[in-house]
Order: structure tokens, then sequence, then C-alpha cells
């Protein structure tokens, strides 16, 4: 695995996305291995609990990697979006073992949809977090329209959609984004405590917790097939090809609107 690592001891996993020069930026490699690890984890009886975080001290995830679909058509947005759902954002989330993200500095776009898939999340006092997707000319892909919304409710989740800014650790626990906030020096330690108190209870029942409180949330699975049509439609915009145009070239975007 070239883009993350995975250790496992005394019942925990820890897979980091190990790509610090690029802020650990998802791309389809690290999607691929990251679906990957999961799928060898489920059945793996060593595997009792999963931390997931970021490799350094900048970013859990920075985003996804846009140079690698700044050129997409509707269609190829929406496959990269449906891909996406079904090979880690959702796996993740219905994985039967307790999911925690460690969250340490940056959790924007595709970052913090991924720390918002797993079933706990646990920030570092440096966490910044943020979905900046529209000032791409597009929207959340990866599940951000729906879960940001059960998590800390319609408006403050659309708030920080429409305005694509960053917030910090304090303000993602006072909104029930984050779990817990620890000095940064501590997160994997407490992300451990964590992990080994869950341990001292029934793994299998946690996985039938885990199928039952995803189950009251099904009526809007919808959304999340809605999500995928709109996120393949933004790229046919004239908005997202200057935004990412923006993004590369590193100005600020001065979007056509309609």
């Amino acid at each position: 695995m070239e883009c993350i690592t995975l250790t496992k001891n005394e019942g925990i996993a820890v897979l980091t996305i190990n790509r610090p020069n690029q802020l650990n930026a998802l791309n389809k490699r690290t999607l691929g291995e990251i679906s990957a690890a999961f799928e060898g984890m489920r059945d793996d009886a060593e595997t009792k609990v999963v931390i997931l975080t970021g490799s350094g001290e900048k970013a859990f995830v920075a985003g996804a990697d846009i140079k690698e679909f700044a050129h997409f058509n509707g269609a190829e947005g929406e496959e990269l979006a449906k891909k996406g759902h079904m090979t880690v954002f959702n796996l993740i989330e219905e994985f039967p073992k307790p999911v925690i993200a460690a969250v340490n500095g940056f959790a924007l776009g595709g970052g913090l949809e991924l720390a918002m898939s797993a079933h706990v999340r646990i920030a570092s006092d440096n966490a910044r977090m943020g979905l900046p997707e529209t000032s791409l000319g597009v929207i959340p892909g990866y599940g951000g329209t729906q879960r940001l919304p059960q998590l800390i409710g319609k408006g403050r989740a659309l708030e920080m959609i429409f305005s694509a800014k960053m917030i910090d650790a304090a303000t993602a626990l006072e909104y029930g984004l984050v779990n817990r906030v620890v000095p940064q020096a501590e997160l994997l330690r407490a992300a451990e405590e964590m992990a080994r108190s869950f341990m001292k209870n029934s793994i299998v029942a946690m996985g039938f917790a885990i199928k039952a409180v995803n189950a009251g949330l099904l009526e809007g699975s919808v959304g999340y097939d809605v999500e995928v049509q709109a996120f393949g439609d933004c790229f046919e915009t004239a908005d997202f090809k200057e935004g990412t145009t923006a993004f590369i070239e590193k100005r600020k975007p001065n979007f056509p609107g309609a």
C-alpha cells in the first residue's frame, strides 16, 4: 500500500492516510486502498475497533485531489460520487465494528466527509473542518449533504456549505460534529483509550447497534442518490470549470453564475 499504512495491536487497527506532502488528499489510489483495508478488516478476528487518522500534524485529509476530476463531465462526476459512496464512505458507515476518526489538523471536503462516515470523531485542538465545495462550483459529493445535517442540523449544515468556511475544533464540539477535543499530542492516545473502553463490551452487539442506528436514518437514504446526481450536474456548469481552474491556478474564482 502506497497511500495508507495499517497497524494492528491488541484488537485496535490504526489506518493512517499517508500522503503528508499532499496534506493526505484523497485520490483514486488512496480511496481504493482505504476500501481494500476495510474489506480486509471486516472478518478479521484480530480487529475489534478501527482508528482512522491522517499522517503528520497539518491534516487529517485536506480534501479530494481536485486535479483528478477538474476536467470531468457530468456523467463522470456522477460516477465518481457513486463509486465513492459504494466503496468507501458507506462501507465505513456500515462497518460492523466501531470506527473512530482521529481528526488532526485540516478535515476539508472529502476529508470531513470521511470523518463523518466514521461512527465517532475525536478532534485535536488545532483541527479545522469545512466543506468548501461551493467555492469550486460544485457540492459535497461523498455524503456531505446528508451526514452533516444529521450531525449538526439543517441550518448549521447549510451555513457551512453555503459559506465554504472552516470551523475550529471548539465550534465543531459545540455543534456536535465531534465527540471530544483534546490537545494534538494526546489525540491518538485518546482515540486508543476510547477504543479500549469499547472493547470491554460486546463487539458483536456493537455491530447490531450500528445497523440499528443507521436504519433509523434510512428515510434520508434517497438523498444520497439526489446528491450523486446533483454532484454530476455541477460538472456541466461554467461555475465548476471556473472554480477548479482558479484552484489549480491558485487564484480567486470569478463565477459566471447562471
